[in-house]
C-alpha cells in the first residue's frame, strides 16, 4: 500500500502548478482571507485581554461591588460600611476601599485633552500589585500627586523622561493642577487610554462631590489557607442585596462577559471572522471550479478508464489541501507584521499564539475542503458519453 502511495502521480499539484499565474492569484486570495481572520481574532482577544489588565494585578482574593456595575470603568458605588461588615465573616483578613472614575485630562506633553482612568486607594495598602507602584506609592501621600501609566495610548515620551528623571511635571485634570511623580505600566484598553494612580485622599479632592463613604470596589484579602469560594459564598449570605461578591477569577470573567454580551464590539469581530471564511470559500471555489471545467475532458477520460468518483474527488481535495497549506504561510506572515503595527500603534496586547495559528490553519483547511466539495458537484454527475 505504501509503495502504491509513493508511485501515485500528484495530479492535484501538477494541475495547480501548470498555470502559475492562477496559482499565485489563488494563494493571494487565501492569504488575504487568513489575514482577515487573524486580525479579527487578534483584535477580539486583545479586547478581552486588555479589559482585564487591571483585574489581574489587583492585590485581592475577592471583591465587593455594586449590582449596578457594568464593567471595571463603570462600577457604580457601594457603602463603605459593607467592607466593615465583610470583615465579620470568618476567613476575611482585611478589606480595603478603591475609588475609580474616568475623567478628561490634559496631556502633559501635547496639552491636548484625552480620556484617562483615575484609581485611588489607601497608600498604606498596595492595592495595585506592581513593583513600580510599590516603589513610588509613598509619593501619592503628597497633595495632588499622582503616578502615571507610561503605557497609556498617546504621545508621552518626553513627559515620561522628565518624570523618571525626577523633574516636576504638572498638568490639569478637570481644571485642577496635579503633579506626576512616578510611572508604572498597565496599558490602554478599549475602555480607557490609560491610568492615573493616587491616594484615596487625592482622589476625593479631585472629585469633591464624591462622598468618601461611597466606594467603587471593596478589595478583600483572605486569611492564609482560606477557601476563596467558601468565603465568598458566606459573604453573599452575610451582606445585603446591594452588593455583589466575587472571587478575583470570577471578577475577571465578569469583565469579559460584559464585552462579549453587552457591547457590539465582540459581535463585530465575530462577523469579521465569518466574512473572512466566506471570502476564502469563494476564492477557493472559483479556482477549483475553473480547474474542474478546464479539465473536464481529462476527468471524463479517467471515468471511461474505470476510475470512480472517489478518485476524482481525491484529486480535487488534494488541490484544496495544497491551496490551504500554501496560502496559510503568507497569510500568517502578513498577520504577524500587522500585529506588530497594531500593537505599536494602539498599545493593545495583540500577539500571535500557537492556539490561534492552529485554529486558523484548521479553519483554512476546512474552508478549502468545503470549496472543493462544492466545486466537484458537476464532476460527480459528468458522463464520459456527454463529454465526447
Amino acid at each position: 500500500m505504501f509503495n502504491l502511495f509513493q508511485r501515485r502521480t500528484p495530479l492535484g499539484w501538477l494541475q495547480l502548478s501548470h498555470q502559475k499565474g492562477k496559482l499565485l492569484v489563488a494563494l493571494s486570495g487565501i492569504a488575504f482571507a487568513d489575514v482577515l481572520i487573524f486580525m479579527q481574532m487578534g483584535f477580539q482577544d486583545a479586547l478581552y485581554d486588555s479589559s482585564v489588565r487591571s483585574h489581574q494585578i489587583l492585590n485581592a482574593d475577592a471583591v465587593i461591588f455594586s449590582p449596578q456595575a457594568l464593567n471595571f470603568g463603570n462600577l457604580a458605588t457601594i457603602p463603605r460600611r459593607r467592607l466593615l461588615q465583610a470583615q465579620d465573616v470568618v476567613g476575611v483578613e482585611s478589606a480595603h476601599p478603591m475609588y475609580i472614575n474616568n475623567v478628561v485630562w490634559r496631556n502633559p506633553q501635547t496639552r491636548k485633552e484625552t480620556a484617562i482612568r483615575v484609581i485611588g486607594f489607601e497608600p498604606d495598602f498596595l492595592a495595585i500589585n506592581l513593583p513600580d507602584v510599590k516603589e513610588h506609592l509613598d509619593r501619592t501621600k503628597l497633595p495632588d500627586t499622582y503616578l502615571f501609566d507610561k503605557n497609556s495610548r498617546g504621545t508621552y515620551g518626553e513627559a515620561i523622561k522628565k518624570i523618571n528623571a525626577g523633574e516636576k511635571v504638572t498638568t490639569e485634570v478637570d481644571r485642577k493642577t496635579i503633579t506626576l511623580a512616578g510611572t508604572f505600566s498597565i496599558g490602554s484598553s478599549f475602555g480607557t487610554d490609560g491610568h492615573l494612580i493616587t491616594s484615596d485622599q487625592n482622589f476625593l479632592r479631585l472629585f469633591p462631590r464624591r462622598p468618601a463613604q461611597n466606594v467603587s470596589l471593596g478589595m478583600l484579602k483572605l486569611s492564609p489557607g482560606a477557601d476563596a469560594d467558601r468565603v465568598v459564598a458566606q459573604l453573599r449570605q452575610h451582606l445585603p442585596n446591594d452588593t455583589l461578591v466575587m472571587t478575583k477569577t470570577e471578577f475577571i470573567e465578569f469583565e469579559k462577559g460584559y464585552w462579549q454580551r453587552n457591547t457590539s464590539i465582540g459581535f463585530i469581530f465575530s462577523i469579521g471572522v465569518f466574512m473572512g471564511i466566506i471570502v476564502g470559500i469563494v476564492v477557493v471555489y472559483q479556482v477549483l471550479s475553473t480547474d474542474v471545467n478546464a479539465h473536464m475532458a481529462e476527468y471524463a477520460t479517467f471515468k471511461a478508464m474505470g476510475y470512480g468518483n472517489g478518485f476524482l474527488l481525491a484529486v480535487i481535495f488534494e488541490e484544496a489541501l495544497i491551496l490551504a497549506m500554501l496560502g496559510f504561510v503568507p497569510g500568517m506572515a502578513g498577520a504577524l507584521g500587522l500585529y506588530t503595527l497594531a500593537r505599536n500603534g494602539t498599545g493593545l496586547p495583540i500577539f500571535m499564539t500557537v492556539t490561534r495559528a492552529a485554529t486558523v490553519l484548521m479553519m483554512t483547511i476546512v474552508l478549502c475542503l468545503i470549496s472543493g466539495t462544492i466545486a466537484t458537484r458537476k464532476l460527480q454527475s459528468a458522463d464520459p458519453a456527454d463529454i465526447f
